[in-house]
């Protein structure tokens, strides 16, 4: 593979892992305005918002069998086109319940883009290169929440918040057409993967039977609980809490999600000297040093707008570096199941930030705890699942060595 078609398709898989959320952030801005036009309550629109997550974790499980039956590019396409056509649907939506209905059925389309770009990914480039792949995602990914909230709020306030999903349609399109024409089939269809039920339920109680794949898609899914927190309490805590205008606001972010995408480039680096379980075990010990910190603050009322927005940046900086290698790590001992294997660690992903998500938005009240709560025990769970593992692993290898 050329150097220029390896940036080819790595940008084109990117774009479609950052679909699912560009989706979530372009029309957040537009939630009462919405609420508006569809005489209803700004919380009722919210659970659209519920129901595209819902569709999210449930729909990877649907095309983890679909990609590794049918190769990765048909579902793909199919999926794609799924989403077109409930993006236009959410444009002309009369209520809030078509409204719902439509961002599920988005969600259903949108989530083949998160299960084939990994599966596809796992297909074509040889496993030492995974991780760092995957952080080049992490950095697309992560330039959503930069721009999407404030593309969103131009629309909203120009031409209307339907214009937003005919451009989702628009994009989703113009990134089909480039997929049927540029991405390369990585796999090819395989007639013996059953699409029954009860083979699909045992073929993922297979996957998750594999210990590997089951403590790094939880240590994905924790990282992501902690991801999601800081987005479901992080405009309490700026705009409440610190009293920051909207354009500080953006900036504020900007500065977290700059740590996000820091330390997703910075394991690119450390890869070349260290290997994924290494970084990820040096990342979540720093994970739960900087989380406790951040709890011990806010408990003591000693809320210093810098040092809260440093911890902050620097514990998603350690989301960086988890991330991508516990992606790699997961996916590393499967071959001709990666698509299932794909499907459910993203669906694992999706169901722990949603909960997390979830927590942080029923018990915010007056304060930032319940999201610094949350921040904390997903550091700490993520903490506590790598030290077991390195544990099992010493004893193992104790065991081998003793005669």
């Amino acid at each position: 593979m050329t150097g220029r078609k390896r940036i080819g398709i790595i940008l084109i898989l990117g774009s479609l892992a950052a679909l699912g959320p560009f989706t979530i952030d372009m029309y957040l801005p537009g939630f009462a305005r919405i609420a508006r036009d569809l005489h209803t309550s700004v919380a009722a629109v919210g659970y659209s918002l519920t129901s595209y997550f819902i569709g999210i974790s449930l729909g990877q499980l649907i095309y983890g069998p679909l990609t590794d039956r049918f190769g990765r590019k048909k579902p793909l396409v199919s999926g794609l086109l799924l989403y077109v056509a409930a993006s236009v649907a959410c444009s002309f939506a009369p209520s809030i319940a078509w409204l719902i209905a439509a961002r599920l059925v988005a969600a259903l389309g949108a989530c083949v883009g998160m299960v084939a770009s990994r599966a596809v990914v796992r297909d074509l480039f040889p496993v030492p290169e995974i991780a760092g792949i995957f952080s080049t995602f992490i950095l697309i990914i992560a330039l959503s929440p930069m721009i999407a909230p404030t593309v969103g709020a131009t629309l909203t306030a120009t031409l209307g918040w339907q214009v937003i999903f005919l451009i989702l349609a628009a994009l989703a399109t113009l990134l089909t057409v480039v997929i049927v024409l540029l991405l390369p089939e990585s796999r090819d269809p395989n007639p013996e993967v059953s699409l029954r039920p009860g083979q699909i339920l045992a073929g993922y109680l297979s996957v998750g039977a594999n210990s590997q794949f089951l403590t790094f898609a939880l240590l994905m899914g924790f990282a992501s609980a902690g991801l999601f927190a800081f987005v479901s309490g992080v405009s309490f805590m700026f705009l409440e809490l610190f009293g920051l205008q909207q354009s500080q606001f953006g900036l504020a972010f900007a500065v977290n999600t700059g740590g996000l995408i820091a330390g997703s480039q910075v394991n690119r680096l450390l890869l070349r000297r260290y290997d994924s379980r290494s970084i990820a075990r040096v990342a979540v010990s720093a994970q739960l040093l900087l989380g406790t910190a951040l709890l011990l603050v806010v408990a003591a009322g000693l809320t210093s707008f810098a040092l809260v927005i440093a911890l902050l940046a620097s514990f998603l900086f350690c989301i960086g570096l988890v991330n991508p290698n516990a992606q790699a790590l997961a996916l590393e001992p499967f071959d001709t199941h990666a698509g299932a294997a794909s499907a459910l660690m993203g669906s694992i992903q999706m169901a722990m930030g949603a909960l997390a998500s979830v927590l942080v938005s029923a018990f915010t009240k007056n304060s930032v705890l319940p999201m610094v709560s949350v921040i904390w025990s997903s550091a700490a769970a993520g903490f506590l699942l790598l030290h077991h593992l390195r544990r099992r692993e010493l004893h193992a290898s104790s065991m081998r060595s003793t005669p």
